[in-house]
């Protein structure tokens, strides 16, 4: 009788269990000053780039949004520096550290433009170059840290594992870069890239 019961208590909690429900984000008030920066200095106003590297490196966490339409079109997850902790032993960097020192391999924060489409040894040989906007990321030219792609990265969530790390470029997909790589060559003006901590 007793092991009845405990089976029966077992199935009642296994059967109304309901899995946690993901907490969503609301960025309304960095899709604003996007938007506001965006119209203030003449870039595209259709859509931005924002990466937050807060999210677990497994999960999505490179979004494209549209200002005209206020949603999020595509996301995708994106690689962070290793501040030369390497690949042999990724449990020791599981999230981002941010440094525009040069050759610190680290991540960088803030804002940048999204400038020239390059040759890229890396992914479908595609990159485009990231000028740093502030004082957090004003090295990007000089340490080459560029928007690419990379085999290595995954095109779904592999969560709970991580991401590859990189030395500082925010690396994607290769069927990612293909996606961002159309909507940038379509575009006239300089779009802008946020990377968030």
């Amino acid at each position: 009788m007793r092991k009845l019961f405990l089976l029966f208590v077992l199935s009642f909690i296994y059967c109304n269990h309901t899995p946690p429900v993901e907490v969503v984000k609301d960025y309304t008030s960095i899709h604003n000053e996007a938007l506001a920066y965006c119209k203030a200095n003449q870039f595209n106003q259709d859509f931005y780039f924002l990466i937050d590297m807060s999210i677990h490196s497994g999960k999505n966490r490179f979004f494209v949004y549209d200002f005209k339409t206020k949603n999020i079109v595509d996301k995708n997850i994106v690689t962070h520096g290793t501040c030369d902790v390497f690949e042999d032993n990724p449990e020791k960097y599981k999230k981002a550290k941010f440094s525009n020192k040069p050759d610190s391999h680290c991540s960088m924060s803030g804002k940048f433009k999204i400038g020239k489409r390059d040759y890229s040894s890396w992914g479908i040989n595609i990159k485009y170059w990231l000028h740093g906007l502030e004082n957090t990321n004003n090295n990007a030219i000089k340490r080459v840290v560029v928007l690419h792609s990379w085999t290595a990265v995954s095109n779904e969530e592999i969560y709970p594992r991580y991401a590859p790390l990189s030395w500082g470029c925010p690396a994607v997909s290769d069927e990612f870069m293909n996606v961002l790589d159309e909507k940038l060559k379509k575009v006239e003006k300089p779009v802008l890239l946020w990377i968030v901590e």
